[in-house]
């Protein structure tokens, strides 16, 4: 064992440590993006250029990690949520948790008096909290150096205020108990997992959304059977499929996207009983790693909605 590798392995451990300990966020933030909106006639036809600025600065923040702007459009089509009603904070945290972002920034354009000014809301995905910031220029000035300026206030206002943007992590344990205690004593089917898991460019190693599935299953009573376990097949089918992917990398840290898409399906009739998918954005030290803890978070996000889904009251 080289003291090259093993410096590496304490770094990443640390790094993960540090994302799982409760109560504690990450430094950088996966955000996104949303359109602005314009007040008044003045204001007509600079929400759009707002926007391409206000993205190109932002990219350029070293705490702010942006959700890619096709993630969030798949995202605003799959809820078909409208542009008229996005810059609400329970519009803007359900489009941000289908793109994978904690943060949402979205806001307006006006004009006052002969001004221009640029309101931005920071909303938490998780919390729902809203932090504001504002810029205001002279109509005749450039728009660049005020959207650059905004950039930098927004930046800072992510920083300071992640703990109140970003819910504390969850313990396992604790996502269990919740579970448990939602499903009650009604009665578990058995359940067979099929998901099928990719690293986009890399050999997938184990696939992490499956084990968590399964971990949770069991943990909250689920018999869990496989595909040619010898007591016959499952009641129920979970199938699906899993992504994981490298967005970027800034400095020594790398984020990744997952996506996980599961179904679950009554193995006797064939009927769909269930429908469900999550995107998670993770920021880690390696790769693999982030990977395999996004496509785990995704997994555990689906489980909390889905397995209320498959119990039947006794009796």
């Amino acid at each position: 064992m080289t003291f090259r590798w093993l410096v590496g392995a304490c770094l990443i451990a640390a790094s993960t440590a540090a994302q799982d300990r409760p109560g504690t966020p990450p430094k950088i933030l996966p955000t996104a993006l949303l359109p602005f909106q314009e007040r008044g006639e003045g204001a007509k036809g600079l929400a759009a250029q707002v926007g391409d600025l206000l993205f190109a600065s932002l990219a350029a923040e070293p705490g702010v990690l942006l959700v890619e702007r096709a993630e969030l459009a798949k995202a605003l089509d799959e809820h078909q949520l409208g542009l008229s009603g996005i810059a609400t904070p329970e519009t803007s945290a359900q489009a941000g948790r289908l793109a994978g972002a904690r943060v949402l920034v979205t806001g307006s354009v006006l004009e006052v008096d002969g001004s221009v000014v640029m309101v931005a809301k920071i909303i938490g995905a998780e919390t729902g909290v809203v932090l504001g910031e504002s810029v205001k220029g002279r109509k005749d000035e450039k728009l660049a150096p005020l959207v650059e300026r905004l950039a930098g206030r927004i930046a800072r206002k992510i920083e300071e205020g992640a703990a109140r943007l970003v819910a504390p992590a969850r313990k396992p344990a604790d996502r269990i108990a919740d579970l448990a205690a939602r499903l009650g004593d009604d009665h578990r089917p058995s359940v067979t997992i099929q998901i099928a898991e990719r690293h986009v460019g890399q050999r997938t190693m184990d696939p992490a959304a499956q084990t968590e599935l399964m971990a949770l299953l069991k943990a909250t009573g689920f018999t869990v059977l496989t595909a040619d376990a010898a007591a016959g097949p499952a009641d129920v089918l979970l199938r699906g499929e899993g992504m994981s992917e490298l967005l970027g990398r800034r400095g020594e840290l790398v984020s990744v996207r997952a996506r996980v898409e599961v179904q679950a399906v009554d193995r006797v009739s064939g009927r769909v009983l269930a429908v469900d998918r999550q995107t998670t954005v993770v920021v880690d030290l390696a790769e693999q790693l982030a990977g395999k803890a996004a496509l785990e978070q995704a997994a555990a996000g689906i489980a909390e909605r889905l397995l209320p889904k498959l119990v039947r009251k006794k009796g």
